[in-house]
């Protein structure tokens, strides 16, 4: 019997609870999840991939079922390069829905043998995003419930708000 390996793309800049939630959840139902960090040349991401990739591997710790990588280019090609039979996304409220839905229907066009597997989010993560996190850390608001502490750590220290110079 084959593993069934699922891929987790995203940008994760930074991981919060809501993406660990989804992981968790994804974890029960395949084999093996590879969390694909997204090289974006067009972003400005607050970290780079490779302090990315280092904030989700300390924040899952020892996770025997689960891996941690970078990729570049189209998620569907990173799926078949892992031997991936799906692709996970996250879903937080409505609008999300239509983006990530023309999204799956290109990547099943690209790729056929690759589903998109929806979850939602926990009711306590519906209001987290990376982007209203970092903002709320800038500003010197608390994160502490929305984030795993490495990633808070890692922020305070890049909006130099730990005492130390970025």
């Amino acid at each position: 019997m084959s593993r069934r390996v699922a891929v987790y793309p995203g940008s994760f800049d930074p991981v919060t609870l809501g993406h660990l939630d989804i992981l968790d959840r994804a974890s029960v139902m395949f084999d093996h999840v590879v969390v694909g960090v997204l090289e974006n040349p067009d972003k400005a991401p607050l970290f780079s991939a490779r302090e990315r990739v280092d904030l989700l591997r300390a924040a899952i710790g020892e996770r025997p079922s689960v891996e941690v990588t970078s990729f570049e280019g189209l998620t569907v090609d990173f799926a078949r390069s892992m031997g991936a039979i799906a692709i996970v996304r996250g879903l937080r409220v409505i609008s999300d829905f239509e983006s990530e839905f023309q999204m799956a229907l290109m990547n099943r066009r690209l790729n056929a043998d690759v589903n998109t597997v929806f979850l939602m989010t926990s009711f306590s993560n519906v209001f987290i995003s990376s982007s209203i996190i970092k903002e709320v850390c800038r500003l010197g608001g608390s994160v502490d419930d929305v984030a795993p502490p490495v990633s808070v750590a890692a922020m305070r220290r890049k909006f130099g708000l730990d005492g130390s110079s970025r």
